[in-house]
């Protein structure tokens, strides 16, 4: 049975992405992805940038999914997933000196959120940089009348969902030692935020 998943958006988005990854991770070596979903970002991302050793993480639930992208892919740099669960007061992975998420912030609680960041703060070395995709509100406003319905659907499902504020996400990530070096607009309105780690 083929357990492997896969994503409309990561098909859209992958490139975008990509180009954006080549250049905030060109001098990083390991890459803790958070929240790698069906694993078709780990499995194409390790693929496209070699010289990176790319750490896959989720739920339990998603681990036979992205093991799945893993054996077909069959990189020497895709290593195979883990157990991370944000809200742990550890995570289970040594330092690292890249971290990638990508549509996960409006999906955790805002409490989450916060223990992302402090994980992230963690396990981040100094200089490392995180890299964050997804759909942003500014300053309480939507961007674009698509994530405003994509919101309202979010807190329909979840009333702890929703998009964040970049502004709110830049103050957690602050009380980590991240400082914000980069904001990239992206296709559907989206955004890539980059902080690099200065503590």
């Amino acid at each position: 049975m083929d357990l492997r998943q896969t994503s409309e958006a990561c098909a859209r988005n992958r490139g975008p992405i990509l180009e954006v990854l080549r250049r905030v991770f060109s001098s990083s070596t390991q890459v803790l992805e958070v929240g790698s979903g069906t694993g078709e970002h780990a499995a194409f991302f390790a693929g496209m940038l070699p010289h990176l050793l790319w750490q896959p993480t989720d739920v339990a639930a998603h681990l036979p999914g992205i093991a799945a992208w893993r054996d077909t892919v069959a990189l020497p740099n895709l290593r195979a997933p883990r157990v991370l669960d944000v809200d742990a007061a550890e995570w289970p992975v040594d330092g690292v000196d890249a971290v990638f998420t990508s549509n996960t912030l409006h999906i955790l609680s805002w409490e989450s959120v916060g223990h992302f960041f402090q994980g992230v703060g963690q396990m981040l070395l100094r200089g490392g940089v995180l890299a964050v995709y997804g759909p942003f509100s500014d300053d309480g406003r939507h961007t674009a009348e698509s994530n405003a319905r994509f919101d309202a659907f979010l807190r329909e499902r979840d009333p702890l969902s929703g998009l964040r504020d970049w502004q709110a996400v830049d103050a957690l990530a602050k009380q980590q030692g991240l400082s914000l070096t980069g904001d990239h607009a992206m296709p559907a309105n989206n955004r890539m935020l980059i902080w690099r780690h200065s503590l």
